[in-house]
């Protein structure tokens, strides 16, 4: 993720102002009738503006009476003896330029004739942007040409930043959960959406069977589900499983105690696992050889024992103490 301090798109844009106009000086020297032709010149730009509003008022062309006088101007300067060149020609109305004349462009132009090619606004006063080689304001630039603003679509007109094949706003291109603007640690994608580390996590990430946090590097798989390596462990004691080997209960791992503890299946004479053989007794299960009378050990069968104060005796041993 970078922020470029330029547009790479506004590389072809000009924010220089337009060089100020220069009068043409003719060339002899300034005697009073040059002086007077120079004032002339200045204000011949407006007077076509105000030419081609009269010319409408009395319907007659604008050209015609703006041709007409420059002929009569002509044969007067010839008359004194001096000769007139033009400016240059405008390059929008392709008339010859007396008086101020604007350079823009690689053209000459009348200065009221330098518009903006979408909205018409005069650029002879402040700086234009040119595009394929037409003149541009510089909100109807930016509206037309600059990249757009992928959460607000407004132009960028300044610094732009590209993500997710996108162009964004700096300040707009944040956590699309928590709304944090992306620091050093940059950001995570879901669905063309961007997110910061912690709500990525929180939000995509696979939780833990055990603790239910994120697991983000190792994990072991089981369960149906995954773990954190140092929480996979005996839901009872906590203890790991060395032996490379575990019980499952309702979902969860045991070690092979606890797991038969849970059953029911511990052995009540020696307190240990009962996995093969066994005797069920009063409720309690037993090892075969550990189902014996608690008086003279000797192996009890079933349905030949006594039961006194949660012991097992044999029929002469019971006899023997209680009766």
């Amino acid at each position: 993720l970078g922020v470029d301090t330029t547009a790479s798109s506004l590389s072809a844009m000009s924010s220089t102002p337009v060089p100020v106009p220069k009068l043409l000086v003719p060339s002899p020297p300034r005697t009073e009738a040059a002086w007077q032709l120079d004032e002339l010149l200045a204000d011949l730009g407006h007077t076509e503006s105000k030419l081609a509003a009269a010319g409408q008022a009395a319907e007659v062309p604008a050209e015609s009476l703006l041709d007409n006088m420059l002929d009569s101007l002509t044969r007067d300067l010839q008359e004194l003896g001096i000769t007139a060149a033009p400016a240059g020609i405008c390059a929008a109305c392709r008339k010859p330029i007396a008086g101020k004349v604007l350079t823009a462009l690689g053209k000459t132009w009348h200065p009221e004739h330098f518009t903006c090619a979408r909205c018409g606004q005069e650029l002879d006063k402040g700086p234009f942007f040119e595009q394929g080689g037409q003149a541009f304001c510089e909100e109807d630039y930016h509206q037309a040409f600059s990249p757009r603003c992928a959460y607000c679509a407004s132009p960028i007109r300044e610094k732009v930043l590209t993500a997710l094949e996108q162009t964004w706003h700096p300040e707009h291109f944040f956590c699309a959960h928590c709304g944090k603007v992306f620091g050093d640690e940059g950001f995570l994608e879901r669905n063309g959406k961007p997110y910061c580390h912690q709500d990525f996590l929180a939000m995509f990430a696979p939780k833990c069977q055990g603790c239910e946090r994120p697991v983000t590097d190792n994990y072991l798989s089981a369960l149906q589900g995954v773990w954190h390596t140092e929480c996979f462990v005996c839901t009872e004691c906590l203890s790991g499983f060395t032996s490379g080997s575990f019980f499952e209960l309702e979902g969860r791992p045991y070690c092979e105690l606890h797991f038969h503890q849970r059953q029911g299946s511990i052995c009540h004479g020696c307190g240990r696992p009962v996995t093969g053989r066994c005797i069920t007794a009063a409720g309690r299960r037993y090892h075969p050889e550990h189902f014996v009378c608690t008086y003279c050990l000797g192996r009890l069968h079933k349905g030949t024992f006594r039961e006194c104060g949660d012991k097992m005796y044999c029929q002469p041993c019971h006899d023997k103490l209680f009766v």
